[in-house]
């Protein structure tokens, strides 16, 4: 099978010295996970934070949205048309991967609710349990560790998606859409040396009984690699169906 060619809606760009600098960027973690695949891909990075959205949908095979420290509650530069490529992408039913901002714009954009969450953050490795599985989930696992961080969360499912996980600290962390949208409100991406350097560089400015819960459960280990499969099928799923 030839390679997939897949666009990377990048939503973040991190300017700081602490963290920015230090590591490689949010498309450049996402490469790492798949490509620690059997399969490879061609990427196409889309520098969404700056306003730089695909106008043809057909550019490439699949497309993700990345994960952001910006609010979906917010407006920015970039909203009207991210939320419109989304819709033009369920219409056609192009294979889109939404991952923490990516699950909540996609989330909006179809219709569902998106609102802040009751406690400051939700920090640390947490579990997904799944409640339901599609056919590109696999290996199946009834439950998997990733880590997260997000003061938002989905509230309200669009018409059409079926939940597929919750965790403790959210209701609908993951969702399908017939066979061409896949979520997930965690960072399977992240690295145990990110993650620490995230939190260390934002602890400050979060209470501290969550700041201590999300040190403690750095303790866990995470599964992000097994979501880096899942999506790798999904993808490759995605093309058969093309």
């Amino acid at each position: 099978m030839r390679r997939i060619k897949l666009g990377i809606l990048q939503t973040n760009h991190d300017k700081s010295v602490e963290v920015g600098d230090a590591y490689p960027d949010d498309a450049h973690r996402f490469r790492d996970l798949f490509d620690a695949q059997d399969d490879r891909f061609e990427y196409r990075v889309y520098m969404t934070i700056g306003g730089h959205v695909p106008r043809d949908i057909d550019e490439q095979d699949a497309f993700m949205i990345t994960g952001s420290p910006l609010s979906v509650l917010d407006e920015h530069i970039f909203t009207e048309d991210l939320l419109d490529f989304i819709r033009r992408c369920d219409v056609a039913k192009k294979p889109l991967l939404g991952v923490c901002f990516g699950h909540q714009a996609i989330a909006v954009a179809l219709g569902g609710k998106v609102e802040r969450l009751n406690v400051a953050y939700n920090v640390g490795i947490e579990e997904t349990l799944f409640h339901d599985h599609t056919e590109w989930m696999t290996p199946k696992r009834e439950t998997l560790p990733m880590y997260v961080f997000h003061e938002d969360q989905v509230t309200q499912l669009p018409t059409g998606c079926r939940l597929l996980g919750s965790s403790k600290g959210c209701k609908i962390a993951s969702f399908a859409k017939d066979e061409h949208i896949f979520t997930t409100q965690s960072h399977p991406e992240f690295s145990h040396d990110f993650m620490s350097c995230v939190l260390r560089f934002t602890e400050s400015g979060m209470p501290e009984n969550i700041v201590k819960a999300a040190w403690n459960s750095m303790e866990k280990d995470q599964h992000g690699r097994i979501f880096g499969t899942w999506c790798a099928n999904f993808f490759k799923k995605g093309l058969r169906n093309v």
